[in-house]
């Protein structure tokens, strides 16, 4: 059975999805004050990853995202449970180190960047032959070739 924060995050989350970021924005900030830097790890991996989605500035999304990535190194066994399911932490990695990707093509920090692609793919064994791993080796297709898109002369298509 979850725990209650898990079903908390968990309803802000299906929120998110519904499309309102001010709210689900709202909500995170609220629980994260409850989680505090010396929550569960695994609580606060989630909530970070889902709170850099709200946000606007990417500088912030990225705040959000090393947060993320910081707690999940803090999670000292590969399995987890949420939401009833028994998860690999090394599965939530492609997708951490995507977003991280992500966020810095998005402030133009495109070495950083790839470096970060070159994380996910190198992590992306981890993920399932599933929608959810479908989605993320697209999501990693796709800004591959945006950075290549982005390529300056010192780094050749």
């Amino acid at each position: 059975m979850p725990d209650e924060m898990t079903t908390r995050i968990g309803q802000v989350i299906m929120l998110l999805h519904g499309g309102d970021r001010e709210e689900a924005r709202s909500r995170f900030a609220t629980l994260w004050q409850e989680i505090a830097e010396d929550g569960s790890p695994l609580h606060r991996c989630t909530l970070a990853h889902y709170m850099a989605d709200t946000q606007d500035d990417p500088e912030d999304e990225l705040a959000w995202d090393l947060r993320a990535l910081g707690a999940a190194n803090e999670i000292d066994r590969d399995d987890v449970a949420w939401h009833g399911h028994v998860l690999s932490i090394r599965g939530f990695y492609p997708s951490l180190y995507l977003n991280l990707a992500s966020d810095y093509h998005k402030l133009g920090r495109n070495d950083i960047a790839r470096d970060y692609l070159g994380r996910a793919w190198q992590t992306s064994d981890a993920l399932s032959d599933d929608a959810y791993g479908d989605g993320i080796r697209a999501a990693l297709d796709r800004l591959e070739l945006r950075l290549a898109g982005a390529a300056g002369p010192d780094h050749p298509r």
